[in-house]
């Protein structure tokens, strides 16, 4: 199994899982942390540009493809649709990789540890109270409902980091 701890940000699309990422993962790296980030899609998408070599090997047939650089490498699989994707099946692809951290965007329901993020004013129903992996909610308003944790501020990223580096990690 991994040794590296996984945290995820479980919220319902449009909530800002992205947005707090890009803004969290600077302060951890500041830190000392070596951050990895597994993103769950829930469509196809295209890392590679329509024109660009990759993408026309990538069109031939070729799975993998690898695309290496001085800076990146970027691997590239196809796959017939597999249906439903699974966090522990993506795990490997990180388990010899030197990190302190993976954090997880989206697979809300996968059994990490989770920050569930909250805005009240969209509607969406609270995650916490359904799921016992959710150890904290960041949120940008007083919560309509009693929260037995810990509660943070969605727009302190910083505060977000705190806890992370002193509450969460071992």
């Amino acid at each position: 199994m991994l040794d590296i701890p996984l945290l995820g940000l479980a919220a319902f699309s449009g909530t800002g899982k992205t947005t707090l990422l890009t803004r969290l993962i600077p302060l951890l790296r500041e830190r000392g942390l070596r951050v990895g980030v597994i993103k769950h899609a829930h469509h196809s998408f295209d890392i590679d540009q329509p024109g660009k070599d990759s993408y026309r090997l990538r069109q031939a047939g070729a799975s993998p493809v690898m695309v290496v650089s001085s800076r990146r490498r970027a691997i590239v699989y196809q796959y017939d649709d597999q249906g439903e994707v699974h966090l522990k099946d993506q795990l490997p692809y990180l388990a010899h990789e030197d990190l302190d951290l993976i954090l997880v965007e989206g697979f809300k329901h996968a059994a990490i540890a989770k920050i569930e993020l909250h805005r009240p004013r969209l509607g969406h129903p609270f995650l916490f109270p359904d799921d016992a992996n959710v150890i904290a909610v960041a949120t940008d308003a007083p919560l309509p409902i009693p929260c037995p944790l810990p509660q943070l501020d969605l727009n302190r990223p910083d505060l977000i980091a705190d806890f992370i580096v002193h509450d969460f990690l071992p």
